[in-house]
């Protein structure tokens, strides 16, 4: 049962972990758009920003769904990366249960 067990959970435990850099990325590039730092017309940037908005939206859209409106501030992506560290915190736990006992 370990055998199996420890490495799915420690890939999942990864693939969250990446998840919470994409919305990172996200946030910052909508930031840096928003703000004109980087040229939204360029084809690389738009291709970049469909990539991250396809991958984050439809969690992020399920989390604003909940919150309630808050004027101009967008706090679903704080909330997700909360929910995941509290995920990766429940899968360490288990872990460690697992190879303790």
């Amino acid at each position: 049962m370990d055998v199996l067990l420890i490495p799915f959970l420690s890939v999942c435990n990864t693939v969250i972990g990446i998840y919470v850099w994409i919305i990172i990325a996200s946030v910052v590039m909508n930031w840096l758009v928003s703000f004109r730092v980087i040229n939204s017309d360029n084809n690389f940037v738009v291709m970049i920003m469909e990539f991250l908005v396809r991958v984050t939206e439809p969690v992020l859209e399920r989390v604003r769904r909940v919150l309630p409106a808050t004027g101009g501030m967008d706090f679903s992506p704080l909330v997700v990366i909360l929910g995941a560290w509290f995920l990766q915190a429940v899968i360490g736990r288990l872990m460690i249960k697992v190879l303790v006992g």
